[in-house]
């Protein structure tokens, strides 16, 4: 039997960390849609494509092939054949795929890749509409969240490791400004579905956030 575990909720909630975690866990697959927001940011972005332009965008769109593959239990990210996994989270690209995932067109193109891979595998996927979009009728739905302060501390924290020059007032700011925009896009805005269970990680640690993520799966898994 194959399951579909959506997780949503705002950016620096920790998502990607955690879903990758809980699907290893459960030996299910990792699926992380922002990831192709990223990579199609990325490209625009590096062939000089204004992100404000949605017209240029959807052109742009026709020579672009975004693609996932899993190497060694790894999600890598893929544009054009090229694996971008490593240049795809920098502050620029975190804007421009916010950017570019308010247009309709953008969301469209994805629509089909992200269903068609929850449909081969049974997957643990998020992002900011999964649940009330892309697998509305997931068998466990997740609002996954934690204060604007706590999760702009987390990516500051997850930058400078990086080697970005970053402030963390800058990075806040921008965490402030990515929940605004998510949440006041036309096209499917960030929002709990209504049968979601809401999880705030504000608290707790890394390990915690996975150990109640994992609870709150296997409490409503179909039986």
């Amino acid at each position: 039997m194959s399951y579909q575990i959506a997780i949503d909720g705002p950016a620096g909630a920790g998502k990607s960390t955690i879903a990758r975690a809980l699907a290893k866990d459960l030996g299910l697959i990792y699926v992380d849609t922002g990831a192709l927001y990223r990579a199609i940011g990325y490209y625009m972005y590096h062939n000089g494509i204004s992100i404000d332009d949605d017209a240029a965008v959807i052109v742009a769109l026709d020579g672009l092939r975004v693609s996932l593959a899993h190497v060694e239990g790894e999600q890598h990210v893929f544009v054009n054949d090229e694996d971008v996994s490593n240049r795809i989270r920098t502050p620029q690209i975190s804007m421009a795929a916010s950017k570019i995932s308010a247009i309709p067109g953008v969301r469209a193109f994805l629509l089909n890749l992200q269903r068609d891979i929850a449909a081969a595998h049974s997957v643990v996927m998020d992002g900011r509409d999964i649940g009330t979009v892309i697998l509305p009728n997931a068998d466990v739905k997740i609002f996954l969240t934690a204060s604007p302060e706590s999760r702009a501390e987390r990516r500051y924290k997850e930058l400078v490791e990086k080697g970005e020059s970053v402030t963390l007032d800058a990075v806040l700011a921008d965490m402030k400004k990515r929940d605004y925009d998510d949440a006041h896009r036309a096209a499917a805005p960030l929002r709990k579905a209504d049968d979601a269970v809401e999880v705030d990680t504000s608290a707790l640690n890394l390990e915690q956030s996975i150990a109640r993520m994992k609870e709150v799966v296997l409490e409503n898994l179909p039986k």
